[in-house]
């Protein structure tokens, strides 16, 4: 099973087993959180950008998986996926180079993932 397939499962798994509980403050974020990804005076592009560079800063793996994701299903260039880990490296210095180790090889295996369609 590929690095995406398997984060794409774990997460959907898990997001399940946390909002099949009813709690409202859970439900209430993540709607927040769907709605601040939303189209608004900020294009989407630009609002996945920021979240992988708030991320990277904060180190967060699974963050940074689904924003790559999000990016690739976006169009975006790697190119643009390695200005964003130059901004984030920048912000959050040398800590973060570990996360575009695996940002790296996770933006790999979603290229690799979209050649073999």
């Amino acid at each position: 099973m590929s690095i995406v397939n398997e984060f794409n499962e774990y997460r959907e798994r898990m997001n399940d087993v946390i909002l099949s509980k009813g709690n409202l403050v859970m439900k209430r974020l993540w709607n927040l959180d769907t709605n601040t990804y939303q189209e608004g005076a900020l294009d989407v592009k630009t609002k996945e950008m920021l979240g992988l560079v708030a991320s990277m800063v904060l180190r967060c793996d699974d963050c940074i998986k689904y924003h790559l994701g999000k990016c690739h299903e976006l169009g975006l260039t790697t190119d643009e996926v390695y200005e964003i880990f130059s901004v984030a490296n920048i912000v959050g210095g040398t800590i973060v180079i570990p996360h575009t180790r695996r940002g790296a090889e996770y933006w790999e295996a979603l290229q690799s993932s979209s050649e073999t369609k």
